[in-house]
């Protein structure tokens, strides 16, 4: 039986499929996802997979079809006789939703977990999940990669004196240290606190920021209020500089307009999403991720370790 692997990708975000399989040095595979007239999604692997590890790279950001469009790649692959299937899932959709943390909601990351299990998947490697814990939502196993060894490798060579890292918010604490203990910075938090789905208020900012340059760090930039009110806090509590880093570039509502009327003086950001106007953002520089998927990828294959790639974010 044929031990060899492929990879495949939805339509969600083909370009970053494409420079996976540049590093890996193999083809796209070809894959048809064709619609209906009333919109119902129809997908067909076009080369035998039959013994084959396929790896199905789709992530589920909105539109919800995104999401479907994965579910029916997997379904699809375990009925063509697919020897292991994984799912790579750049950016992981409904993570915000981990918990019941008001009566009478879904906890849609746990049903989403479920969704992908029972499709047929075999494991999932995705990255900076919102919340963690979501790895607990699933009962096959699961690589979680991080961005910051990406971002690090931009951040180090600027040598940047008199540093602070700042998280957005207590939950991304964990991420922040990471970057802190990397450069050599100080930890500062800000106490935000969510109003509404999409709207949340800063109250205040924990540590001294004056006279230091800081690094915002988050893993989701959505409508970009969050991130926008925290540089603008930095700045009047006097930062010298503020750069900020995000991994999912969500950017709905008039996120870039926030994005670029704040004192950002530069973002870098991860191509997990394909987003057309992300070139708009001013001061932007889009960092890469595939060569991370890409290892991960090969070390699945040759059941090598992948947490081996991320000593950087332990600690």
């Amino acid at each position: 039986m044929s031990r060899d692997f492929k990879v495949f990708a939805g339509t969600s975000n083909e370009p970053l499929a494409r420079k996976i399989c540049d590093y890996l040095g193999i083809e796209l595979g070809i894959c048809e996802i064709k619609r209906f007239s009333d919109g119902e999604i129809w997908v067909k692997y076009t080369e035998n997979i039959r013994g084959d590890q396929v790896f199905i790279i789709q992530s589920t950001n909105s539109p919800p079809d995104n999401l479907l469009e994965l579910l029916i790649m997997i379904d699809a692959a375990r009925r063509s006789s697919a020897h292991k299937i994984t799912a790579v899932i750049p950016y992981f959709g409904y993570a915000r939703q981990d918990r019941k943390d008001q009566p009478r909601v879904s906890i849609t990351a746990k049903l989403v977990a479920n969704l992908i299990t029972v499709a047929g998947a075999d494991r999932v490697i995705t990255m900076d999940l919102h919340a963690s814990q979501v790895q607990g939502f699933f009962d096959i196993p699961f690589d979680h990669l991080y961005a910051s060894a990406v971002f690090l490798k931009e951040l180090i060579p600027k040598n940047l004196k008199n540093l602070a890292v700042v998280s957005p918010d207590v939950g991304g604490i964990k991420m922040a240290r990471a970057y802190a203990k990397r450069l050599n910075a100080d930890l500062v938090v800000i106490d935000k606190r969510r109003v509404n789905q999409n709207v949340s208020e800063i109250i205040n900012v924990i540590g001294n920021v004056e006279n230091k340059n800081v690094l915002l760090v988050d893993d989701i930039i959505d409508t970009a209020g969050t991130f926008s009110q925290a540089a603008h806090l930095l700045k009047k509590r006097g930062a010298l500089s503020v750069l900020g880093v995000c991994t999912h570039a969500v950017l709905s509502g008039n996120a870039i307009e926030l994005l670029n009327k704040s004192p950002l003086d530069e973002l870098y950001i991860t191509d997990t999403l394909k987003r057309e106007n992300i070139n708009q953002i001013q001061n932007a520089k889009i960092i890469s991720v595939a060569p991370i998927f890409a290892e991960a990828i090969i070390r699945t294959f040759k059941n090598q370790s992948i947490s081996s790639l991320f000593d950087t974010d332990k600690g």
